[in-house]
Order: structure tokens, then sequence, then C-alpha cells
């Protein structure tokens, strides 16, 4: 049908006359049903159980935070040959195709195509019979069998009226924020997970320090029970005794060597390298302490952790999914269209009498499967408020991370204090109990038996052990906390990040750029009607959360 018939009929009275008709039959019975709203969740407390710092540790970088070279190093260099975060880049590059894929859903789709072949009909079909008598406009006859010829450019366009394919655009844009922000929320649980394990390692070659001195004073004490035996001053249970706790201590030690091997095989997995020493700072572990970490707001957490921020970023998403899913509710548009040339011999091809053209719309509605509509409807409702169920969980988290990791480090930190004095009394009574089991027999009111030292040393050893335990648990607790308040994504306090880890930048235009703060919970799109309760509260429940502040659009990195 020529393009000038076919948009004739809009001009016409009777086609507007069945379009109203068609709307007004289709649209009352597309009543969409109310959407349910999330439960209440308790305002994000003013302090951390009453305390509150101007500063925050962490919007500290590592390379002060941790103040350690080697540390510093093992991880910037460790981290961009982790394949986890590897995979993590594979998902931003997934999620950046998906944008892309999405980003031109609503406009035109045009294709150029071109045909050939040939077809013949039988003259004893009334089609053949036809065509056999009719001529080609020189008056020749037609080719048998006949020739078949086409160039055209065809267009199909979805009319995006409601915004359905914008708004799927907008939340692909949105996921795909959240894709960086879960790489990025990776980062920091891979520096935690290291500097964890390199704390750990510090502790055991303490432990071993420990042990080698242990086993030294119990060898001592070994040969003068051997030799208080050979001169008739003592028994064989005495030597005995201190035997078998030597090689007991031998045989922990190993067990520590051991230790060691699986957790620096850890570190080594973790950045992405084959089994191999990892070489650490050669400092005290006991008076080692990192800076007091510093708290700030809790409002914070909203902009320092990453898992928030790509929580958040799935309520959005979640948020355009119910309007995604809402425009099936409503009559859809599709234009088709076409214009090229025709002809059963290509040497007519391009001739003015061998153009065609041909567009056509298609108006529909649903009517039969309202149902399936309405269930896909409910259920990016329900999809949504797993995301806002889902966002509180992790706001909840994260403070309680924070409360539990900093009242771990005073607590365990007033611990060690209290456990090194238990070591230094314990020390001094080695070091008594040992030069009083040494002396001579004319000094033997003064002389204690071979337990006293036997008990001695292992109570230190074991008080010792228990020390460096607890020193661990706190270093743990600080780097634990470090990472609750969003701490380990940046290299410096000058805001320097971890370049080598970041996935080449999608081009985002700034009008793509949304974050709808109605889209944060369920609402109606036309504000006509309030929200549900949800599913088995009453009626009479507190209406839905109030909607976060929108976070401003995190960097593209």
């Amino acid at each position: 049908m020529p393009i000038q018939l076919w948009l004739s009929y809009f001009k016409r009275p009777a086609f507007a006359t069945i379009l109203v008709g068609i709307l007004a039959f289709t649209l009352p019975g597309c009543r969409i049903p109310g959407l349910y709203g999330a439960k209440e969740m308790a305002p994000l407390p003013d302090t951390y159980n009453g305390v509150v710092t101007e500063e925050n540790s962490g919007q500290i970088g590592i390379y002060e935070f941790f103040d350690d070279p080697v540390l510093a190093q093992l991880l910037t260099n460790g981290l961009a040959s982790n394949q986890e975060l590897q995979i993590r880049n594979q998902e931003i590059f997934i999620a950046s195709n998906e944008l892309y894929q999405a980003r031109w859903a609503y406009l035109p789709f045009i294709d150029l195509n071109a045909y050939g072949g040939m077809d013949r009909t039988s003259k004893w079909m009334p089609l053949g019979a036809a065509e056999s008598q009719l001529l080609t406009p020189n008056g020749g006859n037609f080719s048998d069998p006949l020739g078949y010829s086409r160039l055209s450019a065809d267009l199909f366009w979805h009319v995006d009226i409601w915004r359905q394919y914008r708004n799927m655009r907008n939340a692909a844009l949105q996921r795909y924020y959240e894709a960086i922000q879960r790489r990025n929320y990776l980062i920091t649980q891979l520096v935690a997970e290291t500097a964890e394990n390199y704390y750990e390692l510090a502790a055991l070659d303490k432990r071993l320090l420990y042990l080698d001195q242990t086993i030294q004073i119990q060898e001592q004490s070994l040969d003068v029970a051997d030799a208080q035996l050979k001169a008739a001053r003592g028994t064989k249970l005495g030597v005995q005794r201190f035997l078998a706790e030597v090689r007991k201590n031998q045989s922990q030690r190993l067990i520590v060597q051991q230790r060691i091997i699986e957790i620096s095989n850890q570190i080594n997995y973790r950045v992405g390298r084959f089994p191999q020493p990892v070489e650490r700072a050669n400092w005290d572990v006991i008076k080692l302490d990192s800076r007091q970490i510093q708290v700030g707001f809790p409002a914070q957490l909203l902009l320092n952790r990453r898992d928030i921020q790509a929580a958040e970023r799935e309520v959005i998403a979640s948020g355009l999914d119910i309007r995604v899913a809402r425009a099936n509710f409503f009559p859809k548009l599709d234009i088709t269209a076409n214009v090229g040339f025709e002809s059963f011999n290509p040497r007519y091809l391009f001739t003015p009498d061998a153009l065609i053209g041909q567009a056509i719309g298609n108006l529909s509605a649903p009517v039969v499967n309202k149902s399936a509509v309405r269930a896909q409807y409910m259920t990016a409702n329900a999809k949504q408020l797993q995301a806002i169920y889902a966002y509180q969980q992790t706001v909840l988290n994260a403070f309680t991370e924070v409360t539990n990791n900093v009242a771990k480090v005073e607590n365990y930190r007033r611990s060690v204090a209290v456990q090194q004095q238990q070591v230094v009394a314990l020390e001094q009574s080695v070091d008594v109990a040992r030069s009083l089991f040494r002396a001579p027999l004319a000094e033997a009111f003064a002389r204690v038996e071979y337990v006293d030292v036997l008990l001695a040393t292992r109570d230190l050893l074991e008080a010792r052990t228990q020390m460096l335990e607890t020193k661990q648990q706190q270093l743990s607790g600080i780097v634990r906390a470090y990472q609750a308040l969003g701490g380990g994504f940046l290299l410096s306090n000058n805001g320097e990040e971890f370049p080598q880890l970041f996935c080449s930048p999608v081009q985002v235009e700034s009008y793509e750029v949304i974050m709808p703060q109605d889209l944060m919970f369920p609402s109606d799109p036309d504000g006509e009607k309030e929200l549900l309760p949800p599913p088995g509260q009453a009626a009479n429940a507190p209406a839905p959360a109030a909607a976060p502040t929108p976070m401003p659009t995190p960097a593209v990195k």
C-alpha cells in the first residue's frame, strides 16, 4: 500500500472513532492492582552507642592506616592479580553490554535487505493461469520461471509511549553502577582479609619464638635433672618429665610451622600467585598497634560502604522494573514500514516503476492474558520489596559490624595489657624456679623440685600463647573495623584509588544518569492511591519508610 494512501486513513473520522473505541474497551478492563509497601525500618542512630568522632577512619588510605610499606606493597601489587576481582570486572563488562543493548531498544530498528530468487506457478492453478495472460509494462511476456529481485529498507518501531524501554535502559544503568560498587566492596574485603592474615603470620612468628625459648629452657632443665640423677641427687622421673615436655613443644612447633604455610598460601592465593614465602616486616607483634579507630557519624556509612551503595542501586533498578511491568497494562503501538525497489528482472530494479513502499501501524492491548500481566506486575513489586529489605539488612549489618569491632578493639586491648602483666610475673617465676632448681646441695632448704620448674615454664608458655591470640584478635578487630567503616578502597589520603583494578568506563550521557527518589520505594506512579500494607500486615500498620536521600552518582571507573 503506498505510504500516502496509508497515512490518509488517519484523516478519516471513522478511523479516529475506531481507535477511541478500542481504547475505551481495553483500558477499563486493565485495572492496575495496588502495590505493596515495605515494613518501616527504625531510623539509623545518630551515634554508635553514644560515640561519634569528627574524623572517619574509613576515609583514610591503606598507606596511612596500616603504616607498613611491606603490607601496602603486597596489597597494591597483589590485588591486581586476584582472579575473583577479574571475575567481577567481567560482570561489569556484562552489565555495560546490557546497558548498551537497552540504550537503543526504544529507537526504530532499520534493516537493509536484498532478496533474489525465482518462482514458477502451475498453469493449472488460478494464479498461474492468470499470470500467463499478463504482460510486462513494455508489452512483453513474463519469464517462466519468474525471477524475483528486491532491495529495501525495512523499519520496525515499537513506539515507547509509556517509557517502557527507557525505563529498561535506566534500570540497566543502575545495575551497571551496582556491579561497579559490588566490585569495589570486594576490594575492601580482600584488603581486610589480606591484612588479617598478614598479622596472623606475625603472631605465628612470635609464637615460634616463644616455643623456641621454652624448649631451650626445658632442655637446660633436662640437662640439670640428668646431672642430678647421675650425682644421686635426683630421680629418673624428673628426667622423663622434662624430656616429655620438650618433645611436646617440639611437636607443637611443627604444627605452628604448618599453620604458617597455610596462612601464607591463603595470602598467595588471594593475590593470584603460586605458593611462596610471604615477605613481612620484622616487628614485635605485641607492641604493634594501629592508629585509633575514628568512627565518624553513622550516616557516613551510606557514602563509605560500597555494599550499601550497591544495595541502593538495586532498589532503584527494581523500582524501574515495576514501571516496565506496569506498561504492559496499556495498549502498544508498533509501526512497520519499508521502502525500496522490486522487479522480476534486475535490470528494471532501479526504474521509477519498481519503487515500492508500505507502512503499517499495529495497536494491541491485553484482553485475555490480563492475569499474566497482573502476575508479572506483582512479581516486580515483590522483587522490589526483596531489594528494599536487602538494603535495610545491609545498613543494619554495617552498623552492627562497626559497633562490634570497635568494642572488640578496645576490650581486647585492655585484655592484652592485663595479660602482659601476667606474662611478666610468670617470666620472673620461671627465673626463680630455675635458679632454685640448680642450687647446690648445701642450699637444699631453698631448692625446688623439678615439678615447680615444669609447671612454671608450662604456665608461661600458655600465658604467652593466650596473649598472642588475644593480640591477634585485637589486630583483627582493627582491620575489620576499618573495613566496616568503608576503608580499604583508597591507596592514600589524597584519594588515590586502585587504577589497575578498574575497567574501561562506559560512556554515559548526562540525561541517562537518573536517581529518582520515588523509585527507591514502591509507589503509585499516578499518585492516585495509597500503598497497600505488606502481605500479612494489618491495614493500620505504619507506612513504608521514607526513602533515604539518593546518593551522588559514583564516578565510572
